[in-house]
């Protein structure tokens, strides 16, 4: 027997039929607080309910093109770079069948929101809250101004818990906390950051001490406008990679 022919026999309804989706993780910082793109959903299953942008993958379409494709349908928003988070797999995670979700994340900048929230009434940003310290991981829970208890479908409270845990430990080696800044910033405004991401404080000469010898940042002898609550501080910039 051939390859050819072994194709030709095979049947593919030997084993149980699946679906797989992508779901979206798109985070920002608003007013010093860690937020998300979330949409509620219009139908069953979970109706009602904030759910992630998702969708579902096409048989002719590969995981990242579907993750284009949903960005762009749900969120309006276009060719953003996005990193490949985790695959969630639990049996039960959709009550419709079984369903392997992919999810994305990207960090984005909070007027690229704007933008979103501005094309799509459906679409609301989500402020996240964790329960644990640090990278411990868990579940994520979010709330919606205006709204009471905030109902999250699906496993999409796991999902955040992970993207959360991702970012938080990427800070560590990484300038992914740079995706949220300008080209030129304060090392205030990056401690900003950090300590919303974190949900904690630093002491403000030792982190900046860190960042100094990180290597990730560098000055550029300039300094901010005048203007404000604050002395015109220095602004710095992303270390171009050797």
């Amino acid at each position: 027997m051939t390859e050819t022919d072994f194709l030709k026999g095979y049947d593919p309804r030997a084993f149980e039929p699946y679906a797989v989706t992508v779901d979206l993780v798109l985070m920002s910082i608003v007013e010093d607080t860690l937020v998300t793109l979330v949409m509620k959903r219009s139908q069953y299953p979970e109706k009602d309910k904030w759910a992630l942008p998702g969708g579902f993958v096409g048989p002719r379409e590969d995981l990242d093109t579907a993750a284009q494709r949903v960005l762009s349908e749900k969120t309006r928003i276009h060719e953003t770079w996005l990193e490949q988070l985790y695959t969630f797999g639990a049996p039960d995670r959709d009550p419709r069948m079984r369903v392997i979700s992919v999810a994305y994340f990207a960090l984005l900048p909070a007027n690229v929101f704007s933008e979103a929230l501005k094309a799509d009434a459906n679409l609301t940003l989500a402020k996240l809250k964790v329960d644990w310290p640090g990278e411990t991981g868990g579940p994520a829970r979010i709330e919606i101004e205006g709204s009471g208890p905030t109902a999250i479908a699906f496993d999409h409270a796991d999902i955040l818990g992970v993207a959360i845990r991702r970012l938080r430990g990427k800070l560590n080696y990484t300038p992914v906390a740079l995706a949220l800044l300008p080209d030129r910033f304060t090392l205030r405004a990056l401690q900003a950051v950090h300590e919303a991401i974190l949900d904690t404080q630093f002491n403000k000469p030792a982190f900046r001490r860190r960042m100094l010898d990180s290597g990730m940042i560098e000055g550029t002898g300039e300094k901010e406008p005048p203007g404000g609550a604050y002395r015109p501080a220095e602004l710095y910039q992303r270390k171009p990679q050797a």
